[in-house]
């Protein structure tokens, strides 16, 4: 009997994870299929408690699971204690272990893919959970000067915050709706991170875009985690500034590789994968 993986999140509609992890999985042979797994939150326990049953290798975990969930497996790597967010599941033997590859994914796309080098630069985050913590923390890491983080409720912001503020020179905070406050931060930031939902189809904000381009400076590097649809409402709007911009299609497939690797132990087939997700668009 097969194996089983899959991504657990709500709502699931725009997933391209089950299109390229199988893709990945088919080009290695690998006796595997990976779903999609839409979980509500009140069925995430039951769900991660299914995940010790014998056919199942792990899972990916995407919004709104990626905080809550470490509260439910058995482990959690230093890297992804320190995130405080998980977006990968492996089984060890019976023992559910949860990693964060998405800091990676996000931090070999703005390298490679928008040869951006975060070391001394101001960066903006929009957003306050899981991924906004993921690339919070990779970008101190990497040795960003400064960091604001935006987010509509100011005190999750302020929580982020507070927990890099020794890593970084500087890190404030700003409300998202607060046009004042966004605008300063963005008019002095070289790169602006999207890691809300804003924009992503069949979400409920898909028409929506956290900034518009009264605000975005040319000379900044947009990134843009919302991967489907290919142009995002920010991505438009970032051009019409005459930014740079990047989308997250590349992000995704990146984590993804990353965690299956931790599953398999093989290398990814990265351009399989690519090629894929690509496709599914």
């Amino acid at each position: 009997m097969d194996k089983l993986l899959g991504i657990l999140g709500y709502p699931l509609d725009h997933s391209l994870s089950p299109t390229f992890q199988q893709a990945a999985l088919d080009e290695c042979g690998l006796p595997v299929r990976y779903e999609a797994w839409p979980t509500a939150p009140e069925a995430l326990p039951e769900r991660v408690r299914r995940l010790r049953d014998d056919e199942y290798l792990g899972a990916n975990v995407t919004i709104p699971h990626k905080e809550r969930v470490a509260d439910l497996v058995d482990a959690v790597d230093s890297w992804a204690q320190t995130v405080g967010a998980v977006n990968t599941i492996v089984k060890r033997g019976r023992e559910l272990v949860g990693h964060n590859t998405d800091a990676d994914g996000f931090m070999r796309s703005l390298k490679e893919d928008a040869r951006f080098e975060p070391a001394g630069k101001s960066v903006l985050v929009l957003g306050a959970g899981g991924a906004a913590r993921a690339a919070v923390f990779v970008l101190a890491k990497e040795g960003v000067a400064t960091i604001t983080v935006a987010n509509r409720t100011l005190s999750r912001a302020e929580s982020l915050a507070a927990e890099v503020r020794n890593l970084v020179a500087e890190a404030y905070t700003a409300a998202l709706y607060d046009v004042a406050a966004v605008s300063r931060a963005s008019s002095a930031a070289q790169l602006i991170v999207n890691a809300t939902s804003m924009g992503m189809k069949h979400g409920e904000e898909q028409e929506s875009t956290p900034l518009k381009a009264d605000l975005i400076p040319p000379s900044a590097l947009v990134y843009d985690m919302v991967y489907t649809p290919r142009e995002t409402p920010l991505l438009t709007e970032a051009r019409k500034a005459g930014a740079r911009a990047i989308g997250g299609l590349s992000m995704l497939v990146y984590q993804g590789a990353a965690s299956f690797e931790l599953w398999t132990g093989r290398e990814a087939p990265v351009r399989v994968m690519l090629r894929a997700a690509e496709q599914a668009l």
